[in-house]
């Protein structure tokens, strides 16, 4: 599914985040040192090897809601932005830290000249985000960004699973219209 606001292209697709080509950033769901974890943070960084950690150590840490850019060593994208997003019942408040994720994540793309980002779900997987709650956050926080963009034109979500892939495709409809 794929809706265009102000010339700007939002879509949803099941896959791989780590495996995004064509795209300029792909946004990593980092923790808070930007080491290789699990989930989302581990597949990227294993795709990237290990010049990434390397390039990761001294931005870190990061606090929740913060977003900080590196290069994409050996993923096919030059970028990847590191998010970390808030775990779900402790860091407060959870909507704001979530949307604070994809807002900063956008202007760093936007500031970096990049066309095009792909997110997967930040904190819906270890840090127990409620997904279709989070899924609200991410749509209503990109729809009031995209007047502010420049030179984003698309912005992906990528979905490991079907029923995720499901969740974003209903709580784009209700978003967008």
């Amino acid at each position: 599914m794929e809706v265009e606001l102000s010339g700007i292209v939002v879509d949803c697709i099941q896959g791989n985040i780590a495996d995004q080509v064509g795209i300029d950033a792909i946004v990593n769901a980092a923790n808070a040192m930007l080491r290789m974890g699990g989930g989302v943070a581990g597949a990227i960084h294993r795709a990237a090897g290990p010049g990434l950690e390397k390039e990761c150590a001294p931005l870190a840490p990061i606090e929740p809601g913060e977003a900080v850019i590196t290069s994409g060593h050996n993923l096919p994208n030059p970028h990847v932005i590191h998010c970390l997003g808030p775990i779900y019942g402790r860091d407060k408040p959870e909507g704001e830290l979530l949307a604070d994720c994809y807002r900063n994540a956008l202007r760093l793309a936007d500031s970096n000249g990049l066309s095009s980002i792909a997110f997967p779900s930040i904190s819906t997987g270890a840090f127990g985000y409620p997904k279709e709650e989070a899924t609200q956050v991410a749509f209503s926080t990109i729809q009031a960004a995209i007047p502010e963009l420049q030179s984003v034109k698309l912005i992906r979500f990528v979905l490991y699973s079907e029923g995720d892939l499901a969740v974003h495709k209903r709580v784009m409809e209700t978003v967008f219209g």
